[in-house]
């Protein structure tokens, strides 16, 4: 019988201290055997006109008790004078991917974000970044023959960022995140991601949602496909 679980907790104080702690799970038995697991955990603090947020993810996933993936993202924002229609920030994101082989991935830089719609009902941004990336990966074959023979890959990257949230109507939502990021150096070496979802209140506190997430990346190890991508359904459960 699956299980579907949910909880957000929200935390705010007169410091600007912001926090949110969502968990997600599956579970089933019989015919097949699966088991989900994620957490996200998200703190932002303001002081003055700076803005630090750090957005925190983890992923196990179970089939028939073998291990089929165990992420860590953990994406890291500096933001000054976040207010304003355009302002800039510096990014650090840090990441692990068990089925890509990647032991560890991060990178860095900075780029500018215009809020171009900013009313309580409808945000929309548009966002353009630079970062210098290095990924450890677990072997050096690759999909791409070029890259062959190196577990190390490092580049330079520009990504176009675009996310929003529109109000539907009194009880139906829409969100969205989607970023490209090319390579600077190699075409070969591309990523692009999009999320999006809808949700609808249920109670005070409770909302349900659905929402589908595509990943897409050029460059993988061999026998790994490129892209990847969710459909998923669960409960909101806030506490304030």
């Amino acid at each position: 019988m699956p299980q579907i679980s949910a909880a957000q907790l929200n935390k705010s104080d007169s410091l600007g201290l912001k926090t949110r702690l969502t968990l997600t799970g599956f579970w089933q038995e019989g015919n097949a055997e699966v088991l989900v697991f994620r957490g996200k955990a998200n703190v932002s603090v303001r002081t003055g006109q700076w803005m630090f947020k750090t957005q925190n993810a983890y992923l196990y996933q179970e089939f028939f008790r073998q291990k089929a993936d165990e992420d860590i993202f953990s994406r890291n924002f500096v933001y000054f004078s976040p207010k304003r229609r355009i302002y800039p920030f510096m990014l650090g994101f840090v990441a692990t991917n068990f089925r890509r082989q990647i032991n560890l991935r991060y990178f860095v830089g900075a780029g500018l974000t215009w809020q171009i719609i900013r009313r309580k009902a409808q945000t929309l941004k548009l966002a353009l970044s630079g970062e210098y990336e290095q990924s450890y990966f677990a072997q050096d074959k690759f999909n791409q023959p070029i890259f062959n023979g190196k577990s190390t890959i490092t580049t330079w990257r520009a990504t176009v960022w675009l996310l929003g949230k529109f109000s539907l109507s009194k009880h139906l939502s829409w969100h969205y995140e989607s970023y490209v990021q090319p390579s600077l150096v190699h075409a070969g070496n591309m990523r692009w991601q999009i999320e999006t979802g809808l949700e609808t209140p249920l109670w005070r506190f409770v909302s349900l949602r659905v929402n589908y997430l595509y990943m897409y990346e050029k460059l993988v190890v061999v026998n790994e496909r490129p892209q990847d991508s969710f459909l998923t359904f669960g409960v909101n459960i806030q506490l304030f």
